[in-house]
């Protein structure tokens, strides 16, 4: 199967698309960037006092503004420094497994023997399937990383495209709380336009997790709603606890 084939039989038969791929980057950076801006809008909300709306506006883009482009940044470069470092661990893990292969074949076929009568194969079939993988050991080393090791190969992650991801989710929702603010508005209506701009971002994230995976909807934007809203609560307490 060529490489095309390949990519249209993902996308068709296990709807794997980029969507999929750059999910935990999308979500995670998503999550964050309105957490971490609507922090700032219920914090000022939880401090405000009758006669300081105005200055209450002056703060809360001055102060989310800053926090959205700052932490965004910080985000994507640790992203990329996360992906870039997993890749370095696995293939410097993969290069001493695969000496030990060349080394001392017959302890790692008595491994890859155990591992897979472990999930289930017959005796006979996991010696059979340990010596054909014993004559092929760059896919030896490939099924130990991943059922002996227990790491998944992340040699086709691109970590500059990653961190890029999760920069611009950041922004594009962290930006949602603070558009009330953006538009000239003040108050209590601003607020109460950041607190339902906030529920609904997150129940896109939600959304695009239920769309990506096999778990319910409900359990999906659930979650995310729950997760969002205790760090909103938690942030809103803050400003009143100093009001």
């Amino acid at each position: 199967m060529t490489d095309s084939a390949l990519a249209r039989h993902k996308a068709d038969e296990h709807r794997i698309t980029p969507l999929q791929d750059f999910i935990r980057q999308i979500v995670y950076g998503g999550n964050d960037g309105i957490v971490t801006t609507f922090a700032v809008v219920a914090g000022f909300a939880g401090l405000a006092t009758d006669g300081t709306a105005e200055v209450g506006v002056v703060a809360v883009l001055l102060f989310g503004l800053a926090n959205l482009f700052a932490d965004a940044t910080s985000m994507g470069l640790g992203e990329f420094l996360s992906s870039r470092s997993e890749q370095d661990v696995y293939h410097a893990i993969r290069a001493k497994e695969r000496r030990e292969i060349d080394v001392n074949p017959e302890a790692e076929i008595a491994e890859t023997v155990e591992l897979l009568e472990e999930r289930g194969v017959e005796p006979a079939d996991a010696r059979d399937m340990a010596a054909i993988l014993a004559r092929n050991p760059e896919m030896m080393a490939d099924f130990m990383m991943q059922y002996e090791i227990g790491l998944a190969d992340p040699t086709d992650d691109v970590p500059w495209l990653n961190g890029l991801v999760t920069f611009g989710s950041f922004v594009v929702f962290g930006a949602v709380p603070l558009l009330p603010y953006i538009a000239g508005g003040s108050g209590t209506t601003s607020f109460t336009l950041s607190c339902v701009g906030s529920v609904v971002a997150l129940m896109v994230l939600g959304f695009l997790r239920w769309r990506v995976s096999t778990e319910s909807i409900w359990r999906s934007v659930g979650e995310t709603l729950l997760v969002g809203g205790a760090c909103a609560v938690v942030a809103f307490g803050v400003g009143l606890a100093f009001r």
